[in-house]
């Protein structure tokens, strides 16, 4: 499940858990009482707007996972078999780039939706980048796939912010369908990403790579005729940016962009030095650096910003952490795509109950597991009363993401120079499902509700740059580690998250009083400091 993927309903009080109201409302964006969309009980009692916005995002979804299913093995396949014939740490760092540019890009997207283009044109142009990123793709060049990539990353960093901020447009700010409108939304999102990579998959099986990035571009049109054709349904939302660039800004903005465009510059030369020329490596490196540079500089900024109170200052300290868990957690779970892949390629058995299987077939499991668990944990928590705390979500999610990787090291080691049975790569996604489950729907409230009042609007960019900075440290870690046995590589990962979960789980309480100490509501989350 991807971060951006589960739209923020309700925040909760991040010292409770994933149930108590905040008062600050609702972190999406919501329209006004009298600008109600057409036919506003047509689709399952909700606006018929909402049937446009789940159809383009379950195909898009679609696109994105099913393109991503088969990447890492088009890039590092051989040429005469149709792949670009990268070595296997090379294709994964490419890989966990691309990760780490979507969600870096989800920050540009969201800032020019807020401030200059609206969350609809935004959409609409992510939607026709990403589309002529796949065919692209499809077409059986090495430049046209690099380019591919590239558009495909832009368009979606336009596009995966923006749209669950239109569900929330189609909703006035008391109406109570808002929640179901989001779960409703939701399941249109695992529809998509569940069937994706099965698709694909056999369309890579039977006509090749391109084939493949071929039925991905079918999905993202058919998304564009969802969005286009249901534009008048929408209502109006999204098409007036909500903070729209004044004279007054434009200064600021100026020197914004130009802080930016010289920090990447001072990345890339760095990286230059580093790898001694201009590489592939080199601009995987540099986007590494500028991953792991953008949220440090985020809380630089936070922490020295004159409008940030005593208060807030403590709430900051107190997310520290969590967003360290949440980077760490990240960092493993986004693996599905690069060295997860690779191992269902190279060392898991392929044949279930007598039936060949794609490799990529394994990227299923987590939207499976995601239909049939999250229901399971949302009767949980309110049998828990939304216990535990927020930290200690955090610290238990992070530690399913570590066991998951013990368990394959684990499994990994029994093969020995044989391949696992492909039970494994299930079970490893099953538990890695439980870890996000008690992670990520609680993690965005906690960002909004933590952030300081001044910097709410950057709040969603914050999320962001978590999984963006732990696609980073993979990029890294498969360069370094070239040549590591899965069981080292995956046991090693697995045990430093592991302690880094038990640390986690040392500090919930200084956390959880620091969460408190800033609450200006006072008595509001006493008890969540036992």
């Amino acid at each position: 499940m991807d971060r951006g993927d589960l739209p923020e309903q309700n925040p909760v009080d991040p010292t409770r858990g994933d149930g108590a109201l905040s008062s600050d409302g609702p972190a999406v964006r919501v329209g006004e009482a009298d600008a109600r969309p057409p036919r506003d009980r047509a689709f399952f009692g909700h606006p018929l707007g909402l049937m446009t916005l789940f159809g383009t995002e379950l195909w898009e979804r679609f696109s994105y996972y099913g393109m991503r299913a088969i990447l890492l093995y088009f890039l590092t396949d051989t040429i005469a078999n149709g792949g670009l014939g990268l070595d296997d740490a090379l294709g994964n760092a490419v890989v966990a780039a691309y990760g780490a540019s979507v969600y870096l890009l989800s920050v540009i997207g969201g800032w020019l939706a807020d401030r200059m283009i609206g969350a609809r044109r935004s959409v609409l142009y992510g939607g026709v980048v990403i589309a002529a990123g796949h065919v692209s793709l499809s077409v059986p060049n090495a430049s046209f796939s690099y380019l591919g990539i590239v558009l495909v990353a832009l368009g979606t960093g336009l596009l995966k912010p923006n749209v669950s901020s239109m569900v929330g447009d189609l909703y006035s700010r008391d109406d109570v369908r808002r929640d179901s409108g989001f779960s409703i939304f939701y399941m249109g999102i695992n529809i998509g990403s569940l069937f994706a990579p099965i698709l694909v998959g056999i369309a890579r099986e039977i006509g090749g790579y391109h084939a493949g990035f071929a039925v991905a571009a079918v999905g993202m049109a058919i998304a564009l005729g969802f969005f286009v054709a249901g534009r008048h349904l929408l209502g109006g939302a999204g098409d007036v940016p909500p903070n729209p660039l004044t004279a007054a800004d434009r200064p600021g903005v100026v020197r914004l962009v130009l802080a930016v465009a010289i920090g990447c510059l001072v990345a890339l030369g760095i990286a230059a030095l580093v790898s001694g020329g201009f590489t592939t490596t080199t601009l995987i490196d540099a986007l590494s650096y500028i991953a792991l540079a953008a949220p440090v500089a985020t809380f630089w900024v936070m922490f020295r910003s004159p409008k940030v109170t005593d208060r807030e200052r403590s709430r900051l300290r107190a997310y520290i952490p969590l967003f360290v868990a949440a980077m760490l957690f990240w960092m493993i779970f986004e693996q599905a795509a690069s060295t997860l892949s690779a191992y269902a390629r190279d060392n898991t058995e392929l044949t279930i109950f007598g039936f060949e299987v794609s490799p990529a077939f394994f990227q299923s499991v987590n939207r499976a597991s995601i239909i049939l668990l999250a229901p399971v944990f949302a009767w949980l928590w309110v049998r828990l009363d939304d216990r535990p705390p927020t930290a200690v979500k955090f610290a238990i999610g992070l530690s399913f993401a570590a066991l998951s990787f013990l368990f394959l090291a684990g499994a990994s080691a029994l093969a020995g120079d044989g391949k696992s049975p492909w039970w494994v790569l299930v079970v490893v996604y099953v538990i890695q499902t439980i870890g996000e489950l008690c992670l990520s729907p609680v993690g965005l409230a906690a960002t909004t509700l933590l952030a300081p009042r001044a910097f709410k609007g950057q709040a969603m960019a914050l999320w962001f740059l978590a999984t963006s900075a732990g696609n980073a440290i993979t990029a890294q870690l498969v360069q370094a580690t070239s040549g590591a046995s899965p069981t080292a590589y995956f046991g090693g990962i697995g045990a430093v998250a592991l302690v880094f979960a038990i640390a986690m789980f040392a500090i919930a309480p200084w956390v959880t009083r620091h969460i408190y100490e800033g609450t200006e509501v006072v008595g509001a989350t006493r008890t969540a400091a036992h």
